[in-house]
């Protein structure tokens, strides 16, 4: 349901394309060209990804399944299991043999937000599954049109508390839907929610005049910001992005105490063992931590951003209870 789930985060289907043909072109190393620990699985590894191809969890897949083939000379294959808002394939991870074979790559929404806002979920985060890894982030930006007349978070919050503002977001329950609502409340301002199915017609809509304010993924909106289409107002991370190096953060901006980002991370089986997890990171940090490979997903949006089990761990409870308070007391639910 969450989009960021639904693909907050999604890339133009030209740029996931390319980054597709670019891991299906670079040639397989000969096993034992790279060393993998010696608890990495030495039988063939399913990467499970629960929303279609082209997105960055799927892109982000494709990329290890190479290098892991070509680390270890396992066979790995990326499933794309749709279906449920992401939860048949969570289930299928769930279900599947803990012993490193099946691993799940998911944003951060169906980790943080679905527990809550879906309260028939037949899985528990933190019962069913062992955090291996957080894998990367794209960071949201808050945009609005150059029409409305405002060039600062602070003049958009004198707009809202003097008159009708709506915002738009990729769907109710979306960590961005969900960021605005936390805007919301810690500025004391009121602005209408009108959901989207993703980023890219809400952006359209924007940019057509029918709703005044967008919190987005910058991947989705970086283009329209570079020709100045549309006015960035602030990150809602903690840090400014390199690729928008002038747009400030919330907190910079006078709004304190909301750090969100679009997060994608690894997770397998509850009861697998800690040597195998703990191999699974290894291999990930080393390939993920490469130069060129960070290069070439920071030119789309995406930074890698690798955590290790205690500490992604920490990140998923401490962001669902964040998650879980904001749904609650601004009274989100889905229909």
């Amino acid at each position: 349901m969450t989009g960021n789930t639904s693909a907050a985060a999604r890339l133009s289907r030209r740029t996931a394309l390319g980054l597709l043909a670019s891991t299906t072109l670079l040639p397989i190393l000969p096993a034992g060209a790279e060393t993998t620990p010696a608890a990495f699985p030495q039988r063939p590894i399913t990467l499970i990804v629960p929303f279609s191809a082209g997105g960055p969890v799927d892109v982000l897949g494709r990329l290890l399944a190479h290098e892991y083939q070509a680390r270890s000379g396992v066979t790995v294959i990326v499933e794309n299991k749709t279906g449920g808002a992401g939860n048949i394939g969570i289930e299928a991870v769930r279900k599947a043999a803990p012993d490193g074979t099946t691993l799940l790559l998911i944003p951060a929404g169906n980790l943080t937000i679905n527990p809550t806002l879906m309260s028939n979920l037949p899985f528990d985060v933190e019962r069913d599954f062992a955090p291996v890894t957080m894998l990367a982030s794209a960071p949201n930006v808050i945009v609005v049109a150059p029409q409305l007349g405002v060039k600062s978070i602070q003049e958009l919050i004198a707009k809202a508390k003097s008159g009708r503002i709506t915002y738009g977001s990729p769907g109710v329950g979306s960590q961005l839907h969900l960021a605005m609502e936390l805007l919301k409340e810690k500025t004391g301002v009121d602005m209408i929610h009108v959901p989207y199915r993703g980023s890219s017609q809400a952006l359209g809509d924007l940019l057509g005049g029918h709703i005044d304010v967008l919190a987005t993924n910058l991947p989705a909106a970086l283009s329209s910001i570079k020709a100045n289409t549309v006015v960035a107002l602030a990150m809602t991370t903690a840090a400014r992005s390199p690729l928008v190096p002038d747009v400030p953060t919330l907190a910079e901006a006078g709004v304190a105490g909301i750090d969100v980002t679009s997060w994608y991370g690894m997770l397998a089986p509850k009861a697998i063992p800690t040597d195998v997890r703990d191999a699974l990171f290894a291999v990930t940090k080393d390939v993920l931590t490469a130069p060129a490979l960070q290069e070439k997903l920071l030119t789309q949006g995406l930074s890698v951003m690798i955590e290790g089990p205690d500490v992604f761990a920490a990140r998923i409870k401490r962001e669902t209870e964040l998650w879980a308070g904001v749904i609650k007391s601004r009274h989100i639910t889905i229909q």
